[in-house]
């Protein structure tokens, strides 16, 4: 049975100082890094407060087998700045990659902590899992189903 946990995506890790941490990477050999596009690209979003998502800075590096994510939040509420404010830097999420992030969302049972699609349907949904799992779990949608 096909579980929407079967294709890990990536690994997202919060950090007070992004430019600090890229650069720690990078000088270890892990890169190279793109900046996530702006996340204004959301016409339906269910999160605590969406300044605080618009002020999220990602980063990103695919490698051959997961990308990583670095994710500094600004200091608007948000899940990731409250993660950063009581945890400390480290894993916040794990995400998953699926064919629609509406299915997902429905099938997964967990309640939502955070979502955001686009027009075209695809997008992210964030679970309320941090204090079951350990993390966050996500699932994310990047195509439309059958494309």
């Amino acid at each position: 049975m096909k579980s929407i946990y079967d294709k890990l995506h990536h690994v997202c890790i919060v950090v007070h100082d992004i430019d600090r941490t890229q650069a720690y990477y990078e000088s270890i050999g892990i890169g190279p890094w793109q900046a996530y596009p702006p996340l204004s690209e959301y016409i339906r979003l269910a999160v605590p407060d969406e300044e605080g998502f618009k002020a999220l800075k990602y980063r990103v590096c695919n490698l051959p087998n997961i990308q990583l994510q670095l994710c500094e939040p600004g200091p608007q509420d948000s899940p990731q700045r409250r993660h950063l404010d009581t945890r400390g830097e480290g894993v916040f999420q794990l995400g998953f990659e699926v064919p629609d992030a509406d299915a997902a969302q429905a099938e997964s049972g967990l309640p939502v902590l955070m979502s955001g699609r686009r027009s075209n349907g695809t997008g992210f949904t964030y679970y309320d899992t941090q204090d079951a799992a350990g993390v966050v779990l996500l699932t994310r949608a990047t195509n439309l189903p059958g494309r």
